[in-house]
This record gives structure tokens, sequence and C-alpha cells, in this order.
């Protein structure tokens, strides 16, 4: 697994990493929760296809500038930014987990910015009936099989690197959780539903069969809401975080949609 080309752009006058690996057609990624502190088997797979490019949201790992952004507004706004900055105005866009809610978000208010969408577990709506899992109230030791099927693959990804003494890997992982917090916190309902008939955009949605975070329901809202326009694709053997348990699966289902 090569490394991908890194560089970054300024949003609100703070520095956000941009990821970009691959050619073809360009398909931007949004992390979810937790952020990318790595590159990762999922988006080499997507890049044996396509130009791949991933923006760290501001406060995720690679970025910063989460503190200035005080209400749902200031975040779609910064995210809007982010993705013309990082050059995928237009293109194929995927999300997962709050990422995928910021990238419904950007296909349902511009709908001319999105071509094709892919979303996985996004949050943003809320149903009192069958309420989702608010990670934030968790203890740190049950948070890694609340994001994976196998606990260990994200135990592995928030690792430090071989030989990493600073302090500063465990802040910007820490400072990731904040970020999303204050996007969607108290348990990430921001009203998505309401805006969600007016992405035009053909939608993927997948859910992890073992999701113990955002109820398999909540792909059926989505879709509804959407319109004839969407596909719902469940993966076995995966969790929240679907594409970090299964890469290769969540992959094939993306690079179908999108191609």
């Amino acid at each position: 697994m090569s490394e991908p080309q890194t560089e970054s752009v300024e949003i609100n006058g703070f520095a956000c990493r941009v990821w970009r690996k691959g050619s073809g057609p360009k398909l931007g990624f949004l992390a979810g929760l937790g952020g990318l502190p790595r590159w990762v088997p999922f988006l080499d797979r997507l890049a044996e296809q396509r130009s791949v490019i991933v923006p760290a949201l501001p406060g995720y790992p690679g970025a910063t500038g989460h503190n200035v952004l005080d209400s749902h507004l200031d975040w779609v706004l910064a995210v809007r930014q982010l993705l013309t900055a990082a050059g995928l105005d237009g293109a194929d866009l995927a999300g997962s987990s709050v990422g995928a809610a910021f990238a419904a978000e950007m296909a349902a208010i511009w709908p001319g910015s999105v071509r094709r969408l892919a979303l996985i577990a996004p949050f943003g709506l809320f149903d009192e009936k069958d309420p989702p899992t608010d990670p934030w109230a968790q203890r740190a030791d049950a948070v890694p099989a609340l994001m994976c099927a196998d606990s260990a693959v994200w135990t592995g990804l928030k690792e430090p690197p071989v030989g990493a003494n600073s302090p500063e890997w465990a802040i910007e992982q820490t400072r990731a959780s904040e970020a999303a917090a204050r996007a969607f916190w108290p348990l990430g309902n921001t009203r998505l539903e309401k805006r969600l008939k007016w992405i035009s955009a053909p939608t993927l949605l997948i859910w992890g069969e073992q999701d113990r975070i955002m109820p398999r329901s909540y792909a059926k809202r989505f879709a509804d809401e959407v319109g004839g326009k969407s596909k719902i694709a469940v993966i076995p053997g995966a969790g929240h975080l679907a594409e970090l348990d299964q890469p290769d699966a969540v992959a094939a289902a993306i690079l179908e949609w999108t191609n």
C-alpha cells in the first residue's frame, strides 16, 4: 500500500489536509467518526479505478479550525468550501458516518455539486422510537466495538506510528472526537430529513450488517426521502464504519454505483 500525495488547503484561515491517489474520474471521500489518521486499504481499492480525493474535515486528523465553527450552518459552509478547494465540485462524492451526513447536505443544498452520491451509515436523522447510539457517551474501552464489527480494526487505525513518542498523536485523536461532537452532538440530529428530498444525485446507502450506532431502519428512511433514485446495500461482517471492516466489499459497491 503506497502513500498518497498530500497537500493542504486553507479553510477559514486554518489548514486542512487533502490526500490524492489514483487516476480517472474524481471521487471524493469524507471520513467518518474519528477521521483518518492514516491511509487505509479501502481508499487503495477505490484508487485502483478512480482519482480519489480525501479532504480532512476541520478538527479531524490532518486539519484544524473546528473551534471556530459554532453552528451547523458554519459546518456546512466550511465543508462546501473544503470540497471546492479540493477540486471536487461536480464530482462523485462518498462519505461515512458524520462525513456521509455532510456529503448528503452538499447534494441537497448544492445539487449541481455532486454527480453521484454514496453514503455509509450517515448521521443526521433521529427517531425517538429507534434512537442511534450516542458515541460520545460511551466509555473509551467500548468505542472500538461500536465503530467496527472487528474492534481490532479500529484499535489498529488509532495505534500511534512505530517509534512515536510525542503526545501529539493522542491529542489529534481526541480533537477529532471533539470536532464531530461540535457538529453532531447530541445524537447526531441535524434535521437532515427535511432536506433529503432536495437531493437529485442517484444515491447509494451502505449499511454494515452489524452497525451498533445507526439503526438499519434509518437506511429506509433515507431512501424513502431521496426517492426512486436510491439503492440500499447491506454489507455482511461490517459495523458502523463498514469501509474499515470490509474495504473490498464497500469499495466495490461504491465503484459499481459511480462508474
